[in-house]
C-alpha cells in the first residue's frame, strides 16, 4: 500500500520518500521510469489518486521525521540529478533547502514526464528559492489546493 523510493534531499542527503502505491506490484524499480497520463503501470485506483494528489499523503512521514518540508523543490532521484545537472548546474542550488510536498514549480509546471520538461520546472523552484517568503508559501498552498479540488493532478 506504501512504497519508498530513494530520492536526494537537503544538502544532497538521500533518504526514502513514502507514497501510496499508484502503480502494479513490482513495476517499481531502483530506478524508476518517469510516469505520464498515459502510463500503463498505473492502476485505475492509482489514476485517481494521482489525479487529486492522494498519493502523496504519505509525504507527510517525511515532513514529521525533517526530510521535507510542505512547501519546496519536489526531490527527485539520483538518477535524474545527475542528468539534470550535466545539463544544467544551477539544479544543485535547489539542495540548499528542505524539499517539499508542493512547490512553485509543480503550481506552475506541473508534473515533468522527462529531463527537458525537469529542467523547465527547475527555473520556477530557482525563482522560489530566491524569492522564498511566508506570503509566497501561502500562494503556493492556496493554488495546490486549488489543483487538488480540480483533480488536476497526473
Amino acid at each position: 500500500m506504501i512504497y519508498s523510493q530513494k530520492r536526494i534531499g537537503r544538502y544532497g542527503k538521500p533518504f526514502d520518500i513514502y507514497k501510496f502505491r499508484s502503480m502494479h506490484f513490482g513495476d517499481e524499480e531502483e530506478i524508476i521510469l518517469i510516469s505520464d497520463k498515459r502510463d500503463k503501470r498505473i492502476t485505475s485506483l492509482g489514476r485517481f489518486m494521482r489525479k487529486y494528489k492522494i498519493d502523496e499523503i504519505p509525504n507527510f512521514i517525511n515532513v514529521l521525521k525533517g526530510e521535507m518540508s510542505l512547501i519546496g523543490p519536489r526531490p527527485e532521484q539520483q538518477f535524474y540529478i545527475d542528468q539534470i545537472v550535466q545539463r544544467e548546474p544551477r539544479y544543485i542550488q535547489l539542495h540548499q533547502i528542505k524539499p517539499g510536498i508542493t512547490s512553485w514549480g509543480q503550481v506552475k509546471y506541473g508534473y515533468a514526464s522527462n529531463v527537458d520538461e525537469m529542467i523547465k520546472r527547475m527555473e520556477y523552484d530557482l525563482y522560489y528559492l530566491e524569492n522564498r517568503s511566508f506570503l509566497f508559501d501561502l500562494n503556493i498552498a492556496f493554488h495546490t489546493l486549488i489543483i487538488i479540488f480540480k483533480g488536476r493532478g497526473i
